[in-house]
């Protein structure tokens, strides 16, 4: 696949760009609507198809915990029998806590590590089906309320008695919320 196409959808799910634009510039790259529909289902995730992580050590249960305006729901997996294990708070990228980012809390905990996949679409009901709405949710999202939100991810970590206080912050995707947090945040 020409890596002008890659480059494309790379900028289409990272940035605010719409789902017509998109298309529209696809289908210049492609030459035309019927090889830009062919691509398609290459480029884009089918989380169907994929099949989920799993591993018998580890345990994993959907949670809530007290956020800025509300409950914030997130993914909490741990090794069956975690004493003194420290933490990671896993940051998703702008789709919102999607299959692939709940696999990757799940990766972490294999490894040993108490974590917390954090769902910050949580004040619109959570993350939705649909990776369009997803991303136009995180730019409605008021940035400091959100970081709010992960440093109370934190502090939940922090609290859980099978840890041992020592956090640190997993992101799928460049945030400014992690350059805060882990430049401002003194207890890592």
């Amino acid at each position: 696949m020409d890596q002008k196409i890659i480059n494309l959808y790379d900028q289409y799910t990272h940035s605010q760009m719409n789902r017509k634009e998109f298309m529209r510039r696809l289908v210049v790259l492609t030459g035309s609507t019927s090889l830009a529909l062919a691509v398609l289902p290459l480029l884009e995730n089918n989380y169907a198809a994929a099949k989920p992580f799993e591993n018998e050590g580890i345990t994993t249960e959907k949670i809530t915990y007290t956020g800025v305006d509300g409950n914030v729901q997130a993914i909490l997996a741990k090794p069956k029998n975690p004493v003194n294990l420290g933490a990671v708070l896993v940051i998703h990228e702008n789709r919102g806590l999607n299959p692939h980012i709940i696999d990757v809390t799940k990766r972490v905990a294999a490894e040993g590590f108490i974590a917390l996949g954090v769902d910050a679409l949580s004040p619109f009901g959570g993350t939705p089906t649909d990776e369009d709405q997803g991303r136009k949710w995180i730019g409605q999202l008021d940035p400091e309320k959100n970081l709010q939100n992960y440093v109370k991810g934190l502090e939940y970590l922090r609290g859980l008695k099978e840890g041992n206080g020592k956090v640190s912050i997993k992101s799928t995707a460049h945030r400014l919320s992690i350059i805060y947090l882990s430049t401002c945040e003194p207890r890592f």
